[in-house]
């Protein structure tokens, strides 16, 4: 079969989108979707998304993890399908559309720069150690000295496959402040099993990490991924998030078209 594909990123995180609003994705091929997305023998991502027809928004997202297994929603992805959308004559400059944690709306400005609202947040978990929160994937949240050195893959995986999140696992975000408002962070994503260059629901949730432990007074945050800035903004009542986006540039790599099996 022979697949037309387009490539994005945001921040570095990395997609292959494909339209499928006529379902001709074999949208259960564990092994197509993880070929895809194998930087050696495919196309290489971070992930795949699928754009679908919705009866009640402009579209529908689904996501799969570099493994082939579908996941729970992707921020940086969802504002790479914001992108992508526009650049298929769905939407202009605004959306409205359904992922896996429910709807989402999200602008385009004319220089790419895509805000896209993420889920409430109800419920912050302090621990002596970390924070944990789900922004519609969930997320370990610890402070590290010196970020530049700190050994993200495997101190990642040992947290994310250990006793704390069982068998279901989390994503982990490893942070450091650089001023008032401004953090840095770093993120080991299961599924990808692997640190990526930015994780758009990992810096929605050190932003509001940040803010529930005190360490800035803040609903406007920069964060320094690897792959560049990302910036979250909420509204904060009585421990609740609401009105909470995520704003960053989304940039289409390539098209192009991929013969498989």
């Amino acid at each position: 079969m022979n697949y037309t594909f387009y490539k994005y990123q945001g921040t570095g995180n990395d997609f292959v989108m494909i339209d499928n609003r006529n379902l001709h994705f074999p949208k259960n091929d564990t092994k197509l979707i993880e070929q895809l997305c194998d930087r050696r023998f495919g196309i290489g991502a971070d992930g795949l998304i699928l754009l679908e027809n919705d009866d009640t928004t402009d579209f529908r997202m689904v996501y799969y993890n570099s493994d082939g297994n579908e996941s729970s929603m992707c921020g940086n992805g969802g504002r790479c399908l914001v992108a992508f959308a526009k650049q298929l004559g769905i939407i202009d400059t605004e959306t409205t559309f359904i992922a896996t944690d429910g709807l989402h709306f999200a602008t385009i400005s004319n220089e790419g720069i895509i805000s896209l609202q993420m889920k409430d947040v109800d419920e912050v978990q302090e621990h002596k150690s970390h924070v944990f929160l789900n922004t519609g994937s969930p997320h370990h949240v610890q402070m590290v000295e010196d970020l530049n050195i700190f050994d993200v893959r495997n101190q990642g995986a040992k947290i994310r496959y250990g006793d704390l999140y069982g068998n279901a696992g989390s994503n982990v975000n490893f942070v450091s402040q650089t001023d008032e408002n401004k953090f840095r962070l770093r993120t080991y994503e299961r599924g990808v099993e692997d640190e990526t260059l930015s994780c758009g629901t990992g810096a929605t949730a050190v932003a509001i990490a940040m803010r529930a432990t005190g360490k800035t007074k803040s609903s406007l945050i920069e964060l320094q991924v690897e792959g560049g800035m990302l910036e979250v903004s909420f509204i904060e009542k009585n421990g609740f998030y609401t009105h909470v986006f995520l704003k960053g540039p989304a940039s289409f790599v390539f098209k192009g078209e991929i013969s498989v099996g």
